[in-house]
């Protein structure tokens, strides 16, 4: 298989111990080229851990993690070629502009990366800032000038640990449109991120991590299609509705909800029987709507029991700082 047709992240069995706690344990994960892949969970389920050994920074105690085939533990920097972004936040010098920031990223980098300072300011829209001190940048500034910074590298992966974290409305607007604008543009991205309803907008595969372990892995619109077959249903008589609704045939699960609407599993089918059979009762339909389970209702579902270990001292035990990832 050549290099182009390998899985940008591949993690198989991939495990991490701290003394007694088990951070990372047997996890597998596939990030194709072209994926726009959410990376969930709550805090201390081993994301970050996880992504520090995919990137080579701490070594596994067991499975293996490669990046385009690569493996970081046996060829070093050259796994990853064609790999940027950042986890937990980005870091520059702060009595520098942003431009001089990107100089000294770029020198390091070397193989032309000089000549891309220009266009990755252009592509985070901040051109205009450039001879500015970082200092002065706002957080979403400065994490606009982080995914320059990978951009330099003209990577085809670019990884990025909560890049919307701490933004206003407006900011956080302004990430979704630029990780948009790169996916579109054919980058493969991993998204790290506790705002659900970012991910739900940009990604098109996610893994749910919880307690170290895989939740769930795979498409997102398969996901949420695990949870239809709910509707909602508002009508002129909702007490006669669920009497009707009860006995009607292919209906489960009637529910009241709230102080006006029903709640209940059907098919199509039924539900479409079900509304015929309200008509010829005399019972006006206002509203019956298909509901399927929102990303974030699944995410709290999947982790709901993981509230100890977010309170925990797996945090304290890993002692984590914040790493740019740099190559």
């Amino acid at each position: 298989m050549s290099e182009a047709d390998q899985p940008a992240i591949e993690a198989r069995g991939l495990v991490k111990r701290y003394g007694r706690i088990t951070a990372v344990d047997e996890v597998d994960l596939t990030v194709s080229p072209g994926d726009v892949y959410g990376y969930l969970g709550p805090n201390g389920a081993g994301k970050t851990t996880t992504l520090r050994m995919a990137l080579g920074l701490i070594r596994p105690d067991a499975g293996s993690v490669k990046l385009f085939g690569r493996d970081p533990l046996l060829e070093g920097i050259r796994a990853l070629e064609g790999v940027a972004g950042f986890v937990e936040a980005p870091r520059f010098y702060p009595y520098l502009n942003g431009r001089c920031n990107l100089e000294l990223v770029a020198a390091l980098d070397g193989d032309g990366a000089a000549t891309r300072i220009d266009e990755a300011l252009d592509i985070v829209e901040l051109s205009d800032r450039a001879r500015d001190r970082v200092g002065g940048y706002s957080h979403g500034m400065r994490q606009r000038l982080g995914i320059a910074g990978a951009l330099l590298r003209d990577p085809k992966l670019l990884i990025l640990d909560e890049p919307a974290t701490g933004l206003d409305p407006a900011g956080m607007r302004d990430m979704r449109l630029l990780i948009r604008r790169l996916a579109d543009e054919g980058m493969t991205v991993l998204l790290s991120s506790h705002l659900m309803a970012e991910v739900e907008e940009l990604c098109d595969r996610v893994v749910i991590l919880g307690r170290g372990r895989v939740r769930y892995e795979g498409s997102l619109d398969e996901l949420i299609a695990t949870t239809g077959g709910r509707y909602e249903l508002r009508t002129t008589d909702d007490d006669r509705a669920a009497q009707i609704a009860t006995v009607q045939p292919g209906i489960g699960d009637v529910t009241r909800a709230g102080a006006r609407g029903l709640t209940f599993t059907a098919d199509e089918p039924a539900a479409t029987a079900l509304s015929v059979a309200l008509g010829e009762a005399g019972v006006g339909i206002a509203a019956l709507v298909p509901r399927t389970a929102t990303l974030e209702e699944l995410f709290l579902r999947m982790t709901e029991d993981d509230a100890g270990l977010r309170d925990g001292g797996l945090r304290a035990a890993l002692a984590e700082q914040p790493v740019e990832v740099r190559a």
